[in-house]
This record gives structure tokens, C-alpha cells and sequence, in this order.
């Protein structure tokens, strides 16, 4: 890695933003008792946040290099801590659709310029593959302090109470810390830009047919579906299924964080021995066991007389376990894609991982509230088997596609 800040300014970046991306599980749940609203609307959330990532990221990726990648995270974090900061005075569910669209608009300037940073910031395959893994198991670090962040606000007696939106806050300086590091923080973007490149649109349109980024978009669509069905649905899946409380069903859905974190962080090592075709096949073989092993563990389950973690149901532990084994497809997919490419067209890929990452987790979310609203939490959930074995199929195509193109 050439420059130390730098990668730290990466990280903290992604750490604001993961706070606030993935706190829209919780949100969805303190929304429904705060402000009344029914799953079905509260559902909606997940889409003000991911259809701006994909119209801004589809608009703006392969122009980031012109404006400037340091620019671009520079400014999006200003929006969001200026966002975050308006947030305990509005009050209201139209406030919470304003703010995800403000965090969809700034998070798909700050993935394409964070992933095409990496490729600045490194040397070679191995190293980008590392960095890629650090950047996004920092991501998924940002994600469990959200969980156990925004539990510290909920007022336990009364969980209805808007209290909780006192945590923005403590994001929006997160968000100027992270936007002050950048500006004292110098990054080379000479390699960013091809004297001969294609217009945007016309580049991210000639990447996108190529075969091998074809199954690779695929992959990628399959795998935030799974990762967003899953992790926007888990507190109410706990709080209405389990019967946790609610300050407890959130900071349960910190392990499902955790366990991402603690995958990513740990699959380089682990990569450095195993193919990465045969160590993701084999994540998603434990995905599909601890779904089957752990379902039915969650049927039946009665309130607890008292709420404490002793009295907590074995499916509130092991269910979110599965984090840990999906946790490295992401990266390993993008650093794959990524590291075949030129670094001047990392930016236009970049842009079209952002977008069919956005589309994938908005229709996740979404059927998986249609699914828990008509049919209860525990159809909704086994349902995401049938994307498990689409991305299966997938991953197959991409390690066969790599193959051919070595």
C-alpha cells in the first residue's frame, strides 16, 4: 500500500456509511412503533436508499474520475453529516425516506471512488484482493457499532419513543471527522484517467456486455439480495418471531455484523490456500445448513418472562452465524472482476457493481416484507434459498468465464 492516511481515510469513510446504510433494519423497526406505519411502508426504505445508488451510480461513475475521487467522498460525507444533524428535529417517517435518499445519493459517489481508490492504493492482484477484504470487513465493523449505536438510544420502557433519533448526532460528527481526515489527506489519481477512454455511459455499456461481467453482475446482484433479505429483516424476524425485545432484537442482529466482519477480515488467510471458487462454493453449502438447522429452532418460540441473553432462544445466536459465511463472496467476486481490468476502467465496473448491488438489495428487502407480511418471518426467510442456489449457479459460470480469459 502506498499511502498509510489514505487507506485510513477509505475505511473511515466506509464506516460512516456503513452506520447509516445498514441501520435500516433498526429503522425499519423503531419506525413502525415510533411513527405507526406497516411493514409494507416501512419496507420502502430500503428502496429511497437503494434506487438513488443505482440512478446516481449509473449517472456518475465513469465522470468521477474528471471530478475526483478524494472530491467526491469529500462531499457526500458533508451531505450525510448535514442530513444525520436535521434528523432529531424533523421527527417523521417523510424525514427517514428524505435521509436514506441523501445516503443513496452520497453512498454510490463514495463506493465508486473508495473501490477505484483500491486500485490506486495498490500494487498487484494479491494486494488489491487484501485491501478489498480490509475495506469491507471495516464495512461490516461499521455495521455491528450501528447495531449496538442505535440500541444505546432506544428507551427500553417505552421503545415507541422518538429518542432514538438523538444517534444522529453522534453520526453526523462521525461524518465530518471522516470528511476532515480527507482534507489533510493527499491521493494520486493520475492512474484514474485513460486518454482514450469512451465517454461514461458508453464505457460502462461496453464493460457491461462483455460476457464474464454479465455472470459477475449476476453474482453480485444475488449475493446483496441474500445479505439485504436477510440483514434489513433480522430485528423485526427477532422482536416478532423470537419475541425479543426491542433494544435486544437489534443488538442481536449485531452477531449477523459481526460474523461478516470477522469473515471478511479472516478470508485472506484463508484464500491464500484455497481457490476461491471451491472456498465460496463451500460458504454457500453452510449458508444452506445453518438456514435449514436453525428455522426450525425458531418455531414455536414463546415471550420470555424476563428479558435477558440467558432466557434468549438458541435461534437468536445461530441464525445470524450465517453472516459469517457469506461474508466473503462480496469482495472476493470484486476484486476478481476488478483486478482483470485496467485501473482507468475501474470506475465505469465500479459503477455497475454499485447499481446492480442497489437493485439486488431493493428487491431482497422488498419481497422479503411482502413474504413476512403475508406469510410470517419464517417463510419469508426460507425463501432465501432460492437465491442461495441461483448464485451457486453463478459463481460456477464466473470461475469457468475466469478461466477462459487467463
Amino acid at each position: 500500500m502506498r499511502n498509510g492516511r489514505a487507506v485510513l481515510a477509505v475505511a473511515l469513510t466506509y464506516v460512516v456509511f456503513a452506520m447509516l446504510l445498514n441501520s435500516v433494519g433498526t429503522v425499519i423497526l423503531q419506525s413502525i412503533q415510533s411513527f405507526g406505519v406497516t411493514k409494507l411502508e416501512a419496507g420502502r426504505l430500503e428502496a429511497y436508499k437503494d434506487l438513488p445508488i443505482a440512478i446516481t451510480s449509473f449517472i456518475v461513475a465513469s465522470f468521477l474520475p474528471r471530478i475526483g475521487y478524494r472530491r467526491a467522498m469529500i462531499a457526500a460525507l458533508v451531505l450525510e453529516g448535514l442530513a444525520a444533524a436535521l434528523m432529531p428535529f424533523l421527527s417523521a417517517f417523510w424525514a427517514m425516506k428524505l435521509m436514506f435518499f441523501c445516503i443513496g445519493v452520497g453512498f454510490a459517489h463514495v463506493k465508486v471512488a473508495a473501490y477505484s481508490s483500491i486500485g490506486l492504493l495498490t500494487r498487484d492482484k494479491q494486494g488489491h484482493a487484501s485491501l478489498t477484504n480490509l475495506i469491507e470487513g471495516v464495512f461490516m465493523l461499521g455495521v455491528l457499532g450501528s447495531y449496538w449505536l442505535f440500541s444505546l438510544f432506544v428507551n427500553q420502557d417505552n421503545p415507541a419513543d422518538p429518542s432514538w433519533l438523538n444517534v444522529y448526532w453522534v453520526l453526523s460528527a462521525i461524518a465530518f471527522a471522516a470528511a476532515a481526515l480527507w482534507a489533510i489527506t493527499p491521493l494520486d489519481e493520475s492512474e484514474a484517467h485513460a486518454p482514450d477512454a469512451k465517454p461514461g455511459l458508453q464505457q460502462m455499456a461496453r464493460l457491461a456486455v462483455t460476457p464474464i461481467a454479465v455472470v459477475f453482475l449476476a453474482s453480485a446482484f444475488l449475493y446483496v439480495l441474500i445479505e439485504q433479505a436477510i440483514g434489513t429483516w433480522l430485528p423485526t424476524f427477532n422482536a416478532e418471531v423470537l419475541h425479543l425485545p426491542a433494544a435486544m432484537s437489534i443488538q442481536a442482529t449485531s452477531i449477523f455484523a459481526a460474523g461478516i466482519a470477522l469473515g471478511r477480515l479472516g478470508a485472506g488467510v484463508a484464500l491464500a490456500r484455497i481457490g476461491w471458487f471451491p472456498f465460496l462454493a463451500g460458504c454457500l453449502v453452510a449458508m444452506t445448513a445453518l438456514v435449514l438447522l436453525t428455522l426450525p429452532l425458531a418455531e414455536g418460540v414463546q415471550p420470555m418472562a424476563e428479558a435477558n441473553w440467558l432466557a434468549a432462544p438458541i435461534a437468536a445466536f445461530m441464525l445470524p452465524l450465517i453472516g459469517l459465511f457469506m461474508a466473503p463472496i462480496y469482495p472476493v467476486i470484486n476484486s476478481v472482476i476488478l483486478s482483470a481490468l485496467p485501473k482507468h476502467d475501474h470506475a465505469a465496473m465500479t459503477g455497475l457493481i454499485v447499481v446492480f448491488s442497489a437493485l439486488g438489495g431493493t428487491f431482497g428487502s422488498f419481497v422479503t416484507g411482502f413474504l413476512f407480511d403475508r406469510l410470517g418471518g419464517h417463510t419469508a426467510f426460507y425463501m432465501a434459498l432460492v437465491p442461495m442456489g441461483a448464485i451457486a449457479v453463478t459463481l460456477f459460470l464466473l470461475n469457468q468465464r475466469t478461466k477462459a480469459a487467463a
